[in-house]
């Protein structure tokens, strides 16, 4: 682990995240026709381009049970977003996908004029505006060379993808592909450490659907009609997408680990899991002090479910009530974003096995991320029940990726 500023580890400046927090969230107020939002002052070498996010639940789930659609090969949408060993496509949320297609033709000009202007180009969004910021940088630098060609003179920049809150976008082999391409490093995604949003997509529609529609009123900015904190809902909720992540979780472990507990595939004959997966850097806020920051996908679905676990069953309705209104709270919690440490946590060196771990330095990280005692001991005992040594558990987490 090394202790650094977030500018530096991940190579974007700390005013252009907090501008781009602060536009994503200004981008939910705008009227119903205007799809994107396009910030760019004077003087300035950044022009940053941010969606409102949408309410519905349609706009979330197409379909039962996960709302996903392979991406269309012929012609390809997205043409690296395959994997070329087995010339197979990624999947993509299809709700997403089809925002995305209705807002491209309005903005791929003001992109285009930016570049030419030699702009340093940030796609950003607040909750389901991230996805479509997402698939704006993917075709983006799928069409970047075209750009160059197109006007020499024009930006070398690469785009950089910032989201807060943002849900889940695709499947395992949209991760391969941006590594195998080196655009891995332009996707940035920061999640509070109890914000349920991220995590929604790893629970089916049939699971959560009263429930959701509930909080996605009371999360909607321009809901005009006064809705009282759903702490029912709230719960219900937390409750049904952590178990999905926790099955999501264990069997993505299983697989990693050459697994060969009968547990795991017994699991896939009773449940459906989840399609979508982590890609790209993962900024974890902890609500105190400190940022931790994780480039391996592998091990931020271990996190993203790991970390939102109760230290007791009293805490419950807090802790799920404090999981939805977290989802606005990334504003307030980047704004003095050049005071917080930064853990980037890149390999095993100093990392302890045990729950005596000390008050300060690494384990007080470990500890504000909810992965020290005392749930460090539910931790053990669910690598147990799988059977994953736990320092073999910490190696996935904490090695590298090449």
């Amino acid at each position: 682990m090394a202790s650094e500023r977030l500018g530096e580890v991940i190579s974007m400046k700390e005013e252009v995240i907090k501008k781009a927090c602060s536009i994503a969230m200004k981008a939910h107020k705008l009227p119903e026709k205007q799809l994107y939002l396009v910030e760019k002052n004077r003087g300035s070498s950044d022009v940053i381009f941010s969606f409102p996010g949408s309410w519905t639940i349609s706009d979330w789930f197409s379909r039962s049970p996960f709302g996903e659609k392979m991406i269309d090969p012929h012609p390809p949408q997205f043409a690296s977003l395959r994997s070329i060993g087995n010339d197979q496509v990624a999947t993509v949320n299809e709700a997403f996908l089809t925002r995305f297609q209705a807002i491209l033709p309005q903005l791929q000009n003001e992109v285009v004029k930016a570049v030419a202007e030699r702009k340093q180009i940030v796609f950003t969004g607040h909750s389901s505006a991230g996805p479509i910021a997402v698939l704006m940088t993917v075709w983006f630098l799928e069409n970047w060379e075209n750009f160059i060609k197109s006007d020499p003179s024009t930006s070398r920049m690469p785009p950089i993808c910032v989201t807060f809150g943002s849900p889940l976008v695709g499947d395992f082999i949209i991760n391969h592909a941006l590594r195998r391409e080196s655009w891995s490093h332009y996707f940035i995604h920061f999640v509070m450490r109890y914000d349920i949003v991220p995590r929604v997509l790893l629970a089916p529609l049939s699971s959560l659907e009263p429930e959701l529609k509930t909080i996605l009123d009371f999360l909607n900015p321009k809901c005009t009609i006064h809705i009282q904190e759903p702490t029912r809902e709230a719960s219900a909720l937390y409750v049904t997408v952590m178990s999905n992540a926790s099955s999501v979780a264990s069997h993505a472990a299983c697989h990693l680990m050459g697994n060969t507990n009968k547990l795991s595939d017994t699991l896939l004959s009773f449940i459906e899991l989840s399609p979508y997966r982590p890609f790209g850097t993962y900024v974890f806020c902890t609500g105190d002090r400190e940022l931790v920051v994780m480039k391996n996908p592998d091990a931020v679905l271990q996190i993203l479910f790991y970390s939102s676990q109760l230290s007791s069953e009293v805490e419950g309705p807090e802790i799920a009530l404090r999981s939805v209104k977290d989802h606005f709270n990334y504003q307030s919690e980047l704004q003095n974003l050049e005071t917080k440490g930064v853990a980037h946590f890149d390999n095993l060196e100093g990392l302890p096995l045990s729950s005596n771990v000390g008050a300060a330095g690494l384990g007080l990280v470990l500890n504000n991320l909810g992965l020290v005692s005392p749930f460090q001991d539910s931790f053990k005992i669910c690598l147990s029940v799988l059977e994953v040594p736990l320092s073999v558990f910490f190696f996935l987490f904490f090695s590298p990726l090449d």
